[in-house]
């Protein structure tokens, strides 16, 4: 099948315990150029790139300046700081710790930006960035004193904005579970039903669910997948509730999850051995996909280190925007791989990059 290009330069870009990196290719994803590292020796938890405005932004996490969000115009040539960052009212006795996860609102709003951050909380930018205001409705939300945080933090790192609706929104937050608004976050309500939290007395909470990541195809807004410390779900009402798509995966537990881009039925993730080792099962790495909204899985290595203990975590999968789909995995020792094809066959882009702690793409 040819491949559908949808622009003229595919953008990959990573963020690392110890700086971003910004992958261009003008070939058809055959080969890469890369830039970096930006924020030399800066944990870069997430980068987004805004289509709308041929914008990038950064989540920057120093130790000694704090969280800050950065942007871009020229692919990271030269990053400025947002004039007011990401922070809570003094009243509130909230700091942000670390900035997780950005994300461009819908194209009817584009001016509009989200970011989440730990403490749990999402931020709004009405300026493109440039400034930030707190959700209160969530910082101020009748459960929060009882939210606990899961080994990263309590840490908000999934936003899901409709597009051709943006007040219908979704979160997800380790270990809260996910969370819905129709109001454009004047209001929230949890979104858990039947996922477990084997941690918990209670196996079945309304909160308290350790969910990783959550993903949707924009054809079927209203399917939803997650990748939970308990099992792989997916929801086909809009969270409503959910079912169990273990199915014949090696593993119930992992971090990241991520889904084609030209199918909606067709969803990839990557296990681990369990929540204390957290290490590739049986020392053999894989992607596995389901073309079947998860009903079976179909373990997929080609091109992968026959043996390996990697290590991926909950940003360090994506997909991109064309046709075939491509998917890009970077792991903790800092070996970022990718498919042209689906995942049918693999390339390794980089194996010499700090640990791995986002994948984003984009194209320009």
């Amino acid at each position: 099948m040819p491949t559908k290009k949808l622009g003229n330069t595919n953008l990959l870009m990573v963020g690392t315990a110890k700086g971003a990196f910004v992958f261009t290719s003008r070939d058809n994803r055959r080969s890469w150029k890369v830039s970096g590292p930006h924020f030399k020796g800066i944990s870069v938890y997430h980068l987004a790139y805004d289509a709308r405005n041929r914008v990038m932004l950064a989540g920057v996490n120093s130790y000694q300046w704090g969280p800050v969000v950065a942007r871009s115009f020229d692919l990271g040539s030269e990053w400025k700081r947002s004039k007011n960052q990401p922070r809570f009212p003094k009243e509130s006795g909230l700091s942000v710790k670390n900035i997780w996860h950005i994300e461009p609102s819908s194209p009817s709003e584009p001016d509009v930006m989200y970011v989440g951050v730990d403490p749990a909380c999402l931020f709004r930018s009405d300026d493109q960035g440039v400034s930030w205001t707190v959700n209160e409705s969530l910082m101020n939300h009748e459960t929060r004193p009882k939210w606990q945080a899961g080994f990263g933090g309590l840490c908000l790192h999934t936003i899901m904005i409709d597009a051709k609706n943006p007040k219908r929104q979704y979160i997800a937050i380790s270990a809260v579970g996910t969370m819905f608004s129709d109001d454009g976050g004047k209001s929230w309500s949890f979104r858990n039903k039947n996922v477990r939290a084997d941690f918990q007395p209670d196996k079945y909470p309304v909160f308290g669910q350790c969910v990783h990541k959550v993903v949707r195809h924009p054809s079927k807004p209203d399917v939803l997948y997650q990748q939970n410390h308990c099992g792989q779900y997916r929801s086909d009402n809009g969270g409503e509730d959910w079912v169990d798509i273990q199915a014949n995966l090696p593993s119930d537990f992992g971090f990241p999850i991520a889904i084609d881009s030209q199918d909606p039925k067709r969803v990839y993730v990557t296990p681990l051995e369990s929540g204390e080792a957290r290490l590739s099962p049986n020392a053999h790495f894989s992607i596995w996909v389901t073309e079947n909204s998860g009903k079976h899985w179909q373990e997929m290595r080609t091109g992968l280190p026959s043996t390996a203990y990697f290590s991926v975590l909950r940003e360090g999968m994506a997909s991109d925007q064309e046709d075939p789909c491509g998917v890009y995995v970077g792991t903790t020792t800092g070996h970022l791989f990718y498919s042209r094809n689906q995942g049918k066959t693999w390339s390794k882009i980089s194996d010499v990059l700090p640990p791995i702690l986002s994948v984003s793409t984009g194209t320009i």
